[in-house]
C-alpha cells in the first residue's frame, strides 16, 4: 500500500546520559511513521532546547546538532502531516513558553473537535502560531483555572475527542498520554533504569530498552526525578478502539503493538486469505514490504511457493507520506522494479495490503505484465477501504477511494488483473487474539467511535495560519 499517509512517531526518555543519541535511534527505526519532518527537544532541569526541520532523521541530526541538544532528558517526533500543511511551523515537538514555564509537545493522532476548540480560543484572543491540531493542547495546558497540576491536566485531556498519543515535556517532567479509546500504539520500556516511551516496540529494541507495557488508554504516566505516576483521566472507562490498519500496514513486523506481535497477525491474514479466496497460480508475490508477511502466510496455508519478483530501492521511501499525490505516483517507479526472470510466463498471486486511490496498483500491474507475467491474481490482506479516516491517518476522502465508487469488479477491471479478492472484516478480526470490539473499523464500515464534531479536512487550521 503505497497511497495512503499517515501520521507521526513518538520517543522519549527520561534520566539517561545518552538520552538525546537515544532519541535519535529511536526516531530513525521510527522513520516509517512519517518521513516530512523530524524534532527533538531535550532538557537538564532548567530549559527546554530544541531542534526541528524538514527532512529524515539521519539527515537533520548531525553530530553536532546532536551534541548541542546533549541533556539526560529528551523526547523526539518524526511527522507526517494528517492535520496542517507540511512546512518547518508545524514540525514537532512543538516548544511554547506559558505562565508555568516552558512546555514540549509530540503527538501521533488527530483531534476531531479541534475546529471548535481553536476558534473558542481565537474568540477569547488567542493568538495560534500553527496550522496543527497538537497546538489546541498548549493553549488547554496554558488555561488558568486555580486546580492543581494533576487536576489541571485531568480537565486539558477531558475536552479533547479522538485520537492522541502524547509525549510532553516540561524542565522536570516528561508525561505520556494515550487517548481514552487507545486508537494509536505508545508502549514503555526501560534502560539502564531510565524510562522509555515510544510509538513501537522496534524503538526500544533498538536502544537495547526492555519493554514493559503499553500505556493504557486513559492513561497519564508521569516521570520526575522521584519516579513515576499513574492515572487515569476519563470520568468513565471507555471501550478501546485501536487502529487495525497498524496491524495492516502502519507498524514495523518487528514490533509488538496493542499487545501482539505484527509479524505474526500479518502471517495469519494472509493464511485467512488464501483460505476465503483460493486460486490456482504458479508463484505468491508479494508488494514489498508491508506485504510480506501476508504473502508468507498465503503460501504457506496455499501450498504455492513464494517468491519475490518486486525489489525494493529502499532509499526513496514510503510513497504513502509523500505529501503530494504526484511525488505518489512518481516515486512508484523509483521504490519497486520488477525481476523478469521470475514472472515471466508464471500465474502470480500478488499479495498487497490494501488499495486506496488505486493508481499505484495499477501501475505495478502494467509493470508485471510489460516483464511477461501471464496471469494476475491480486489479493488484499483487508477490507476494501471505502470510508475516510479521523483519527489519525490521512486517508483520501470518500470520493478519493477507489473502493467507494467502484464494486470488487470494477476494481478488477479497472486495474486490469485476472482475479481481486479483499479479506473479509470478519477474517481480518480473526487474526488478532484481542476482542473484536476492541478495535477501530470504521474505514471498513463506516462505524465510527468518536464522531465527529463537524466536517473534517487536513488544511482545516490553514486559512488563519
Amino acid at each position: 500500500m503505497s497511497e495512503a499517509r499517515e501520521y507521526c512517531g513518538l520517543f522519549g526518555i527520561f534520566g539517561h546520559p545518552e538520552a538525546v543519541h537515544k532519541t535519535f535511534y529511536g526516531l530513525y527505526s521510527l522513520q516509517h511513521r512519517g518521513q516530512e519532518s523530524a524534532g527533538i527537544c531535550s532538557t537538564a532541569g532548567k530549559t527546554l532546547l530544541a531542534h526541528r526541520s524538514m527532512g529524515l532523521v539521519g539527515e537533520i541530526f548531525t553530530r553536532e546538532v546532536l551534541e548541542s541538544l546533549r541533556n539526560p532528558v529528551a523526547i523526539g517526533h518524526v511527522r507526517y502531516s494528517t492535520t496542517g500543511s507540511s512546512t518547518i511551523q508545524n514540525a514537532q515537538p512543538l516548544l511554547f513558553n506559558y505562565a508555568a514555564g516552558p512546555l514540549a509537545i509530540a503527538h501521533n493522532g488527530n483531534l476531531v473537535n479541534s475546529g471548535q476548540l481553536r476558534r473558542d480560543f481565537e474568540e477569547r484572543g488567542s493568538i495560534f502560531q500553527t496550522s496543527t491540531d497538537s497546538e489546541t493542547i498548549m493553549h488547554l495546558l496554558a488555561q488558568p483555572g486555580g486546580r492543581g497540576e494533576k487536576e489541571h491536566m485531568i480537565w486539558a485531556l477531558r475536552q479533547l475527542r479522538g485520537a492522541f498519543s502524547l509525549l510532553l515535556l516540561t524542565p522536570r517532567k516528561m508525561i505520556a498520554v494515550r487517548d481514552r479509546h487507545g486508537f494509536r500504539p505508545l508502549c514503555i520500556g526501560v534502560l539502564d533504569g531510565a524510562p522509555v516511551a515510544a510509538s513501537e516496540t522496534c524503538a526500544l529494541d533498538i536502544v537495547g530498552a526492555k519493554f514493559l507495557r503499553d500505556v493504557k488508554p486513559g492513561e497519564v504516566v508521569e516521570w520526575t526525578a522521584e519516579g513515576e505516576q499513574s492515572y487515569f483521566f476519563p470520568e468513565k472507562p471507555e471501550t478501546p478502539a485501536h487502529c487495525i490498519f497498524e496491524h495492516v500496514y502502519f507498524s514495523r513486523p518487528d514490533s509488538l503493538v496493542f499487545g501482539e506481535s505484527v509479524h505474526k497477525v500479518r502471517m495469519n491474514l494472509g493464511r485467512r486469505l488464501a483460505e476465503e479466496s483460493p486460486v490456482s497460480a504458479d508463484l505468491v508475490i508479494p508488494i514489498p514490504d508491508s506485504g510480506n508477511d501476508a504473502a508468507l502466510g498465503f503460501s504457506q496455508a496455499s501450498g504455492i511457493p513464494l517468491e519475490y519478483g518486486f525489489v525494493r530501492n529502499h532509499y526513496v521511501g514510503r510513497t504513502f507520506i509523500q505529501p503530494t499525490q504526484g511525488a505518489r505516483v512518481s516515486g512508484v517507479g523509483l521504490k519497486l522494479n520488477i525481476i523478469p526472470e521470475v514472472v515471466k510466463d508464471r500465474r502470480l498471486v500478488v499479495i498487497d495490503d490494501s488499495i486506496i486511490r488505486g493508481t499505484t496498483s495499477r501501475s505495478r500491474v502494467r509493470l508485471l505484465r510489460q516483464a511477461g507475467a501471464k496471469e494476475i491474481h491480486m489479493r488484499i490482506s483487508c477490507p476494501p477501504i471505502v470510508h475516510p479516516c479521523y483519527y489519525g491517518i490521512d486517508f483520501p476522502t470518500t470520493e478519493e477511494l477507489v473502493a467507494s465508487r467502484m464494486t470488487v469488479e470494477e476494481i478488477r477491471r479497472h486495474l486490469e488483473i485476472d482475479s481481486l479478492a479483499y479479506l473479509s472484516l470478519e477474517g481480518l478480526l480473526g487474526a488478532v487474539t484481542n476482542p473484536k470490539d476492541h478495535y477501530c473499523t470504521a474505514c471498513y464500515n463506516g462505524q465510527y467511535r468518536v464522531p465527529l464534531a463537524e466536517q473534517f479536512s487536513k488544511l482545516l487550521h490553514e486559512a488563519k495560519c
